[in-house]
């Protein structure tokens, strides 16, 4: 194949314009330097009115909005999913693991549900309080200045609580839960769980003149016309493009390596365009990887050489392993008080939850070492084909007659629409060297690129864990009234985990540390073996949390972006 070479000459190339590789062209381009931004899908504007699909209505499909051509539903702000034509992955030894994709500008952070919470200290140092995994490089106290900083920056409300593993920030003021949240609150209560205003980017308060504030459509999913909650494409890529920088944009760009000179020192990347199905090549100083923990381990795999002949930055052999996903777990139920109620109190409010539970309990009374939280739905959102309650079930599990045509079906529908509360549980799992992706050696994609084969099994430690949610579920939604639909699922069943990948915080896959021969990156995302390439992605953390991962891939993007800024004003890079 015919590979064109760009003569531009860049200060950095990042793959990926998510959280991490977005965060960092923010701070680089605001450093004057000049940047290529490689992304795998194509342009994306939530305002724009060809791309838009918040405040759509269902009836402007023609499959209702039901998820058939996304797996969140057709109005979802994602470009892919956890299948993508032309882009096949494969499993090893009867493992399962679903790998969900974004393809587009801002990539997964346009449609995620934008829980924006701290690793705590202990998250930092897991190993010392339960000897499971290794202990991070770094500790809370080197990201907490970068933490206030994302805080400020990109605007998330919540309360101030003192929590000793939950840390404090900066918040805007939290919305007021929803009459299904307060009956939760109840029902927590009684099981005598902690109950606290979410912490989430959404904008409640003004915070700049380029981006509005949030007003209670219910949408994040859909990514804001207003620009009022974060994704990286609005409040990161687009403010860039703005600064002192200079910042080029290949979109629908795959990248298949990064490219190496004589020395092993990268030059640059080699990239298909998906419209002429050609393959290009971009030179740059330095090479950041943001496309995702599993898609950044597929790139540095599959870039091999005389030099790096297992792949890039793979000297230890650790580039795929300990891949770990969070755990989840869900449970829902029927609240016989929330029927026949009219539509007087305020329903509105942001995209998801408007309060939760933060791990509440002691680890070391209990059969597995790592927590979870507890999140909140249910209420009476926007209805769509395929979503909310429905009667025929109803019927299966009440024996009852609800139901049928015309008015009866529109007043049982009314009856009973809203009635449900639930829950569910995302928690930690413990990082593995047993977990990991690999290259498959056999198959490739539409592009000719090499595919990743996943290896992975939960352990007990994550059977226990979910064991644990499904009593608690059953305990909260019996307390707060309703009546839990469905068998509770038993060991049988996993006690009802999610299989690995359906959480979608896949980690570790190039995890930091001080020792190259344990680890792929140092503390500051640099790949031991090569200088002049870092990853900002969640392939470098150790562990994941009983936390959402994306505040935690920012902090650290704004850390390792200044640090490459400071080694390239040195002349070190």
């Amino acid at each position: 194949m015919q590979i064109i070479e760009d003569a531009t000459f860049y200060d950095a190339i990042i793959v990926g314009s998510g959280a991490g590789g977005g965060m960092a062209t923010k701070i680089l381009s605001e450093a004057g330097l000049k940047i290529a931004v490689v992304e795998a899908g194509p342009f994306f504007d939530p305002a724009d009115p060809d791309q838009r699909t918040q405040l759509r209505w269902p009836y402007e499909s023609q499959r209702r909005g039901r998820g058939k051509t996304r797996p969140f539903g057709e109005f979802d702000a994602a470009y892919g999913g956890w299948e993508i034509e032309g882009e096949p992955y494969t499993h090893k030894d009867g493992t399962e693991f679903d790998w969900f994709r974004s393809h587009m500008l801002g990539g997964r952070t346009n449609h995620w549900g934008r829980i924006s919470l701290r690793f705590g200290p202990k998250d930092f140092k897991h190993k010392d309080v339960d000897g499971h995994g290794e202990n991070w490089p770094i500790s809370y106290d080197d990201i907490k200045p970068y933490y206030d900083r994302v805080d400020k920056l990109i605007g998330v409300f919540g309360t101030n609580e003192g929590l000793p593993n939950d840390p404090d920030g900066f918040f805007l003021p939290p919305p007021k839960p929803r009459l299904h949240e307060l009956f939760y609150i109840k029902g927590a209560r009684k099981t005598n769980l902690p109950v606290y205003p979410s912490r989430m980017s959404m904008l409640t308060k003004r915070i700049n003149n380029e981006r509005g504030v949030c007003f209670y459509c219910g949408q994040c999913n859909r990514a804001c016309s207003a620009y009022a909650d974060f994704s990286a494409g609005t409040c990161l890529v687009f403010p860039a493009q703005k600064s002192k920088g200079q910042v080029d944009l290949f979109v629908n760009c795959m990248v298949r390596e990064v490219t190496t000179n004589e020395e092993g020192k990268a030059t640059g990347v080699s990239y298909i365009n998906k419209e002429d199905r050609k393959e290009y090549k971009l030179k740059g100083r330095v090479v950041i990887l943001g496309a995702s923990a599993c898609s950044t381990a597929r790139i540095l795999l599959n870039s091999k050489s005389k030099q790096h002949p297992n792949g890039l930055g793979n000297s230890s052999n650790l580039v795929g392993r300990y891949l770990h996903d969070s755990t989840g777990g869900d449970r829902m139920a029927f609240v016989p008080d929330l029927m026949n109620r009219k539509v007087s109190y305020n329903e509105d409010g942001v995209g998801g939850m408007h309060v939760y539970t933060p791990w509440w309990g002691d680890n070391s009374k209990l059969d597995f070492a790592r927590g979870y939280h507890i999140e909140v739905w249910g209420g009476m959102g926007m209805p769509s084909y395929g979503f909310g309650f429905n009667v025929n079930d109803f019927n299966k599990f009440f024996g009852t007659q609800a139901g049928g045509y015309g008015d009866i079906l529109r007043s049982d529908a009314k009856k009973y629409y809203g009635a449900i509360v639930g829950m569910s549980g995302r928690g930690e799992s413990i990082a593995r060297y047993e977990n990991y992706c690999e290259i498959d050696p056999n198959v490739v994609d539409q592009y000719g690129i090499p595919v990743l084969r996943f290896h992975y099994k939960w352990s007990d430690q994550e059977r226990n864990q979910a064991k644990h949610m499904q009593d608690t579920f059953e305990e909260v939604l019996t307390n707060l009234g309703g009546i839990p639909l469905g068998d509770k699922p038993g060991k049988e069943q996993d006690y009802g985990l999610h299989k690995p990948g359906r959480i979608i915080h896949e980690v570790g896959t190039t995890r930091m540390g001080d020792d190259p021969k344990t680890s792929v990156t140092n503390k500051f995302q640099q790949l031991h073996d090569v200088d002049n390439v870092f990853v900002v992605d969640a392939g470098v953390f150790v562990s994941q949390a009983d936390k959402n991962c994306t505040w935690t891939i920012l902090a650290l993007s704004m850390r390792a972006s200044e640090y490459i800024v400071d080694q390239l004003q040195k002349q070190n890079l």
